[in-house]
């Protein structure tokens, strides 16, 4: 007996050394990488034979302790559980070794009509060329701009694949892959003449199957271990000190808004213009609804200096030239701020000293295929001023319909009617602004008031059947009114810590046999959370009713059915186990603020702006929504460390907690990083890049594994030792979700 147990703990301390080793080589070689750049941090750490030793060396010992520890032991579906998630990580790292031995991955340059059928390695030791099994030849080459813009929309790439006596002709787009034999292609950059094209060349046909299967156990075990009634998660959900009861404090800040010195319109003319329709973001809306997402995704606020968005918009139109002036475009960067000097809100003018364009040489830079954090966030800039530029020509203003037949078709005030339009509403058409503007510039806001309404009456008779229905506007027009999410996101996520706050002090009252006070707060809280959850259910009525269609349509709808579903849970789950009552709601309002917090930073850049495509995805909304549950969750369990190593008489209630933090936590984290890799490898043809934020989560994921093994270490069973290690492992979390940004350059650096 002695001997088995000696053989357990030689096979943990080998297992650990190895595990802490590992953790220790992933964090230096982000450290290396920043110095000495990828090619040769790559080449010397994450591609070399002694790394991949690691990994395999890990596997191998983790296998024989396993195989040791349940040998005797009789399987029941804890067990089997147990060994189907570590067997997962196993069949990930064989389809990862799979891939990084057999797969090849390379640019193949195509240009002018000679087909081709040799691509370049991608190695970073050398550039090699390799054949594939048929030849390309380029068809064309082709820059989709947006409509009025000269802002690049898409690249595609139409080529024909030679292939002994067939040919098939195929094309990519950016985030649109072909596959041919195994061969996935992607587009990549392009030539700057516009003549040429490279693509990704990725042939990797069986580590993406075997690491994918990998995935799926993964998730099917994690899920399990949350739900397994004979789980240590559930069991911990049964501890009877969950049915006893810290106060945290929080700052509600009101921002002052100062008045406007910018010519602009009166409240009650731009509320009439607001009203118009528009053809915008591929359907027929109010105007107002273009002047929120104008505000948003050029300002990143609904109102500027005491100005309403449809205030600002009409600001922008009748003078261009005073608002030119106005600090009014958001710049995030820092490192972009800091490379062109400018402020976090620059004017248009400060984007063209001496009458050139700053961000010109970024601009070319970002087209030809230099993504870095730099590169992107001038682009986002670069997107911002399209939309300013394009705005002062009157393009996006296709407030003009015209009907012939069945067919709608909107005109801005800048196009060429066409001559079907009787002249005399033709001419009414193409004045109406200038003469309103004239009106409001005299201050004659009634008589421009009456010639808004005209045009409004003459979009009813000349619209056909392509106006919103009565009662689809004044949903809009709702809709509009108060920014629903964005207070709920906040006030959700308030009453979360207020919530944890009593069920700490009930605990603390328990642990010093004291009389629990707050006995209004369960019902309180539930009544609280179930006005929260009827006010998402309301926008989710009112953008179904807008839109026809269920919200499930984008990422941002995305957010708000999980979050509108983690509330329906937590209020059901509220009511079924009343010991857990206050828990839950703490679960309620925490979670789905968190998902409220991420559909607003992804609402700060709304479909007026023009997104690349490779980031519009389901699947990056999810990963984002996950990961960042995921690092919610494990934030708190650093506040009850933090909390315990203060105050020493509540350890075991907040380990207690902690722990019951924890596995949603790790769950969620993992499965946050894995969907991102599936994200990755459809969108970029890598669902592993070593990229700084990518090894940073997986670091954090292997550290807050750890304190999940207790039965083999049993030193993190002990309430401070738990607290400790929980308090120190938030380093990781931190380094991951800001020190990648600040210090370390990567894909990610921007996220």
């Amino acid at each position: 007996m002695k001997d088995s147990y000696f053989a357990r703990f030689q096979g943990i301390v080998g297992v650990g050394f190895l595990y802490i080793l590992i953790i220790i080589v992933l964090a230096a070689a982000t450290i290396v990488e920043h110095f000495m750049g990828t090619p040769a941090t790559h080449d010397a750490i994450y591609g070399s034979w002694w790394f991949v030793g690691l990994w395999i060396l890990l596997v191998l010992l983790g296998c024989i302790y396993f195989m040791g520890r349940f040998r005797h032991k009789a399987l029941n579906l804890t067990n089997v559980n147990t060994i189907l998630i570590h067997f997962s990580f196993v069949v990930i790292l064989l389809g990862a070794l799979v891939t990084h031995t057999t797969a090849r991955q390379g640019i193949i340059h195509l240009r002018g009509d000679q087909p081709v059928n040799i691509y370049m390695n991608m190695d970073y030791d050398n550039m090699t060329g390799d054949r594939l099994p048929f030849y390309i030849k380029l068809d064309k080459f082709a820059i989709n701009y947006h409509a009025g813009t000269d802002s690049p929309e898409d690249y595609v790439t139409h080529f024909s694949i030679i292939d002994g006596a067939s040919t098939i002709h195929a094309s990519v787009a950016m985030n649109k892959i072909y596959t041919y034999r195994h061969y996935r292609l992607y587009q990549s950059s392009y030539d700057t003449d516009n003549q040429g094209s490279y693509l990704s060349v990725s042939h990797d046909p069986w580590g993406i199957s075997i690491t994918y299967t990998g995935y799926a156990l993964l998730f099917l075990s994690l899920l399990l271990l949350l739900i397994n009634p004979k789980g240590s998660f559930r069991a911990l959900l049964r501890n009877p000190m969950l049915q006893k009861g810290f106060m945290t404090l929080a700052l509600l800040v009101f921002p002052f808004l100062a008045n406007a010195t910018v010519p602009t319109p009166d409240q009650q003319t731009a509320d009439h213009f607001g009203r118009l329709f528009m053809q915008y973001n591929g359907r027929i809306c109010p105007a107002q609804t273009f002047a929120l997402d104008f505000m948003q995704k050029v300002h990143g606020s609904h109102r500027y200096n005491g100005l309403s968005a449809e205030q600002t918009l009409v600001g922008w139109i009748m003078y261009p030239q005073e608002w030119a002036g106005e600090p009014f475009i958001h710049v995030k960067s820092k490192k972009l701020r800091e490379e062109i000097h400018v402020e976090e809100y620059a004017r248009l003018s400060d984007f063209f000293p001496g009458g050139n364009y700053i961000l010109g040489p970024y601009i070319q830079a970002y087209g030809q295929g230099n993504h870095d954090a730099l590169h992107k966030a001038s682009a986002d800039v670069d997107n911002k001023i399209e939309i300013l530029m394009a705005l002062r020509m009157g393009k996006p203003l296709k407030m003009i319909p015209h009907t012939v037949g069945d067919v709608t078709t909107w005109y801005c005030p800048t196009d060429t009617l066409p001559s079907t339009i009787r002249g005399d509403e033709a001419l009414f058409a193409k004045n109406i602004f200038p003469m309103v503007f004239q009106m409001i510039a005299e201050g004659d806001n009634g008589q421009a008031n009456n010639f808004l309404d005209k045009f409004a009456e003459y979009q009813q008779k000349n619209a056909g059947n392509s106006l919103p229905t009565p009662q689809q506007v004044k949903a809009e027009r709702i809709y509009n009114a108060v920014s629903i999410p964005s207070i709920l996101f906040m006030f959700n996520l308030f009453m979360g810590f207020v919530v944890l706050g009593v069920v700490f002090r009930r605990m603390r009252a328990a642990h010093l046999n004291r009389p629990t006070r707050f006995a209004f707060a369960a019902p309180l809280f539930s009544v609280l959370l179930v006005v929260s959850f009827l006010a998402l259910t309301l926008t989710l009525v009112l953008r179904w009713i807008i839109s026809g269609t269920v919200p499930m349509s984008n990422g941002y709808d995305t957010m708000l059915v999980m979050a509108w579903m983690v509330m329906l849970a937590m209020l059901f789950a509220s009511w079924r186990f009343r010991g857990l009552r206050l828990m839950t709601l703490a679960f309620g309002f925490l979670l789905s603020g968190f998902f409220l917090l991420v559909s607003h930073i992804n609402a700060m850049d709304p479909a007026i702006g023009h997104v690349m495509p490779v980031l519009n995805s389901p699947l990056l909304s999810i990963h984002v929504s996950i990961i960042m549950m995921g690092f919610s969750l494990l934030a708190l369990t650093f506040i009850c460390s933090v909390t315990a190593l203060v105050e020493r008489s509540q350890e075991k209630e907040l380990q207690l907690f902690s722990r019951l933090l924890l596995y949603p936590a790790v769950v969620t984290l993992t499965i946050g990083i894995f969907i991102g890799a599936v994200w990755a490898n459809i969108s970029w043809g890598n669902y592993w890049t070593w990229d700084p934020k990518e090894t940073w989560a997986l670091i954090t994921l292997m550290v807050y594994a750890v304190p999940l093994h207790t039965q083999s270490l049993p030193a993190l069973s002990r309430p401070r030792n738990w607290h400790w290690f929980m308090a120190l492992a938030f380093l990781t979390l931190v380094m991951t979700y800001f020190g990648v940004n600040y210090f370390l350059e990567g894909m990610h650096s921007y996220a």
